[in-house]
């Protein structure tokens, strides 16, 4: 980039209200510049703690299934990144292993919930 360019950026920077460069916030901060794999994740943890935000009901079983059948399911989305993304074999391995089991507490836990109290 010329001299001349880079002043009038600065130039452009220092005026307010003016956006010379488009960032894309989600969640966690995303931005523009975040690798595929880090916007994933965020996305991920974001899903995950808005799941997470339950209302609570006083009983301790009750609360404690529900929080983590969301925070299981972030488990699950988190590992799915690292299957897309991810390269090293032995996680990636352990990203097959987590969703497998992941999946089958959720059910264990999706299950409980359905019973008669």
């Amino acid at each position: 980039m010329k001299f001349r360019t880079l002043l009038a950026c600065a130039a452009l920077l220092a005026v307010p209200g003016i956006v010379v460069a488009q960032q894309t916030h989600q969640g966690h901060g995303a931005t523009a510049a975040d690798a595929p794999s880090t916007l994933a994740y965020k996305q991920a943890n974001d899903r995950m703690h808005r799941g997470m935000a339950i209302p609570f009901t006083g009983d301790a079983d009750r609360d404690f299934v529900a929080g983590m059948i969301a925070h299981h399911q972030g488990a699950i989305d988190m590992a799915k990144v690292v299957l897309e993304h991810g390269k090293n074999a032995e996680i990636r391995t352990l990203a097959t292993e987590i969703i497998a089991a992941q999946e089958k507490e959720i059910a264990q836990m999706r299950a409980w919930q359905a019973k008669p109290r």
